[in-house]
């Protein structure tokens, strides 16, 4: 292949920080030149609902999908926890980089104890929602959208006292703030980077298994089982970390009032320890 290879990456600051990652991990592994093609994506677009309203994390990729799909692309970057577990046959994740940071980051508060009776606090995620519940359930928690910078923008206007990011992107971005959760398990695939390309592309899936990283991806296919097991949506509150073969997890209530936890080292009979625990209305979230 002479020309460079065309990254497809949404273009947000924190995506073209990963985009850039990727094209020098394929420059430094196999002299590969690369092209970011930034990509608007609805998730992008609308900001003024949860995700699980409009659509959920296929407004993340729904666009870069059909820019590799019709050879636009080469390949695409994306942060795996936003990736869908159920992905077309046609694209194939073939590598990834070596995980960063899993953990999420309090910003706004010395801690959650330091955070004052009814604070407001911006998410709009189900997991962090619930998992905030469980610990501090005076808290406001309302839906913020937005990239790093619009939800840091807000916090410092006021409108919210405290939000939860993710530690890698704040890495990445080179912002040292925030302070890490430490008892919060994260989002299934939180801190890694996938890149997917055409599965019948074999000289680009070559290229791109030069930069994998083996235990990263490893991990993350175990979390992503585990999800697929699991069942549930955009608005189920679920958490997951992987590591030695093995893999903790956890499902909540949207009030954070049910929290269940497990061990294991089997993704489907892990959900269904689980779901067998969950109440009726818990289980209800796991449906679909």
């Amino acid at each position: 292949m002479i020309r460079p290879l065309r990254i497809g990456t949404r273009g947000s600051p924190l995506a073209l920080a990963q985009a850039h990652m990727v094209a020098e991990a394929l420059r430094a592994s196999a002299g590969v030149e690369t092209e970011i093609v930034p990509i608007t994506t609805s998730g992008d677009m609308i900001q003024d609902r949860p995700l699980a309203e409009v659509g959920g994390k296929a407004l993340w990729t729904k666009e870069l999908d059909r820019c590799l799909i019709e050879g636009r692309t080469d390949l695409s970057v994306h942060s795996m926890k936003d990736v869908e577990t159920i992905r077309p046959d046609a694209l194939v994740v073939a590598a990834m980089l070596e995980r960063a940071d899993t953990r999420d980051r309090l910003v706004g508060a010395d801690s959650l104890d330091a955070l004052p009776e009814g604070a407001r606090v911006g998410t709009s995620s189900p997991r962090r929602t619930a998992q905030l519940l469980a610990r501090r359930p005076d808290l406001e928690i309302a839906s913020i959208r937005g990239n790093v910078q619009t939800r840091l923008a807000k916090i410092e206007r006021g409108e919210f006292d405290a939000t939860l990011l993710a530690a890698a992107g704040l890495d990445r971005l080179g912002l040292e703030i925030g302070v890490p959760l430490d008892g919060f398990l994260p989002a299934p695939a939180q801190g890694a980077i996938g890149i997917e390309v055409l599965a019948d592309n074999a000289e680009v899936r070559g290229l791109v298994a030069a930069i994998d990283h083996g235990e990263t991806h490893r991990c993350v296919a175990l979390e992503r089982a585990f999800l697929a097991a699991l069942g549930g949506d955009c608005r189920s509150a679920v958490a997951a970390q992987a590591g030695d073969g093995r893999l903790s997890a956890e499902i909540l209530s949207p009030d954070g009032r049910e929290v269940l936890a497990e061990d294991g080292s089997d993704p489907a009979e892990l959900a269904q320890r689980l779901l067998a625990r969950a109440s009726p209305a818990l289980r209800a979230m796991f449906a679909g």
